[in-house]
């Protein structure tokens, strides 16, 4: 009887050191999602960042329990100011006129419960932070908590040039911040980081957004594969710089009227717009890819790299969509910026492009034939992405018809009459040089 009870006594706390030991790992799992909020705010002579954080994402703390895994509120300031300082004060380097300033003191550091409201603003974030806190009776699992931290960093001035550079990727596998900067003189600017977003200009100068936009579009378009792939689709057949001018200065002309019609808002913002510019700007590097190997006229490139470049702007857009927070007050300053950035890139593609094609033309292949060759491999790629994402395309039902529609359908087609009409009359003398141009050389050929 007795060997039975202790059996029995046995497997019971065995049981109960396999439950527990799950519990210790699960609470050391990394979170798949993680949402975090903060204001920064500069006052007088302190710089102040009041930030929310779940609980569940510091995995290095021990908070302490009682009962059946509740956090123990009554002993449990120790560990809060622990987590803050591992996982907020020590993953955050604030800037003040590019210098960096010292480390911040923890004022506050308390939990607060996952449907508390008052992040809504400021004033409330801060009077919840400085007021009670949570009754040490209430049960609350510490996964469930949300701790809420008060940062005070020395400043010279409240009007200083700040900017913050949050390393907090780590607390979990996706991570979103959303960041709320109150300048002195009244201005709000909200952010939407995610992951380790690098250093963020809460307020930048016009140089300061200039500089970081050229950048932004210098690598989008060394970093996008079909861009990439339409304009060696334009320069295949030419090779040469002066011959490129029209094409290229159409396309950019093109890409810049409704990349900056879809950063004023002008765009359709409905789901499906998104997939059906991906789904013809494949289809654009296909048309292109034919024309080489049919041998259409290239006379009239320009018109249709025109036409293109129109739906590229808007693909450019998108990945303009989310940077636009970084422009501060000079949204058309960043906008010009992305688009010399975009510029430079293609410049520099050309330059890359154009003797190597060149070389390949004269010692490996004959230019018809290679012609072919380079233009059929692009052309079957983008006609696998074309698929892919006109199959995602199909997925989205077929916007309605109805009279703001069609208003807004309207308005587009005369702003592209009368924007074909300007560059029609503009590219005349270039137009006119480039024939000129390819007839003399088609004499001296004869």
């Amino acid at each position: 009887m007795a060997f039975h009870m202790l059996v029995r006594l046995s497997t019971r706390w065995l049981v109960a050191a396999l439950l527990l030991a799950c519990t210790c790992a699960g609470a050391h799992d990394i979170p798949n999602e993680v949402k975090a909020q903060a204001y920064v705010k500069p006052e007088g002579q302190q710089l102040y960042i009041l930030a929310r954080v779940p609980m569940s994402a510091m995995r290095e703390v021990d908070f302490p329990l009682r009962g059946a895994g509740y956090l123990d509120l009554a002993r449990a300031d120790d560990a809060l100011r622990t987590a803050a300082r591992l996982w907020l004060a020590d993953n955050l380097e604030v800037y003040e006129d590019d210098r960096r300033l010292p480390y911040p003191r923890i004022v506050e550091a308390r939990v607060s419960l996952p449907s508390d409201r008052s992040l809504a603003s400021f004033q409330s974030a801060w009077d919840h932070v400085k007021g009670d806190k949570l009754p040490p009776a209430m049960d609350l699992y510490w996964q469930h908590g949300m701790l809420d931290v008060l940062l005070a960093y020395p400043i010279t001035s409240e009007r200083s040039d700040f900017s913050i550079n949050p390393r907090l990727g780590r607390l979990g596998l996706r991570v979103a911040v959303g960041l709320r900067f109150l300048a002195p003189q009244g201005i709000e600017r909200a952010f939407e980081l995610h992951g380790d977003a690098g250093l963020v200009r809460l307020d930048p100068r016009w140089h300061q957004a200039f500089l970081h936009f050229v950048e932004l579009g210098f690598r989008h378009i060394l970093e996008g594969a079909d861009h990439l792939l339409f304009v060696l689709c334009l320069v295949i057949p030419f090779r040469r710089l002066r011959a490129l001018v029209l094409i290229v200065t159409a396309f950019t002309v093109a890409h810049s009227i409704t990349l900056m019609a879809a950063a004023f808002g002008y765009a359709p913002g409905a789901l499906w717009f998104a997939p059906l510019i991906e789904t013809l700007i494949a289809a654009s590097i296909v048309y292109m890819a034919l024309e080489n190997i049919v041998g259409g006229k290239l006379s009239h490139r320009w018109m249709i790299a025109f036409a293109f470049g129109l739906v590229h702007g808007f693909g450019f857009s998108f990945a303009l969509k989310e940077t636009l927070q970084f422009a501060g007050s000079h949204l058309v300053t960043s906008l010009l910026a992305f688009n010399i950035g975009i510029e430079l890139g293609q410049i520099l593609v050309l330059v890359v492009l154009i003797p190597v094609l060149d070389l390949l033309f004269k010692y490996v292949l004959a230019e018809r034939i290679g012609t072919i060759i380079l233009s059929a491999f692009v052309g079957h790629t983008a006609w696998h992405w074309m698929l892919e994402r006109g199959e995602r395309l199909g997925k989205f039902p077929w916007p309605t018809l109805d009279a703001a529609a069609l208003a807004s359908a309207i308005r587009w087609l005369i702003l592209l009459l009368i924007t074909i009409a300007i560059v029609w009359f503009l590219a005349g003398p270039l137009r006119h040089r480039f024939g000129a141009r390819r007839r003399t050389t088609h004499r001296e050929k004869r």
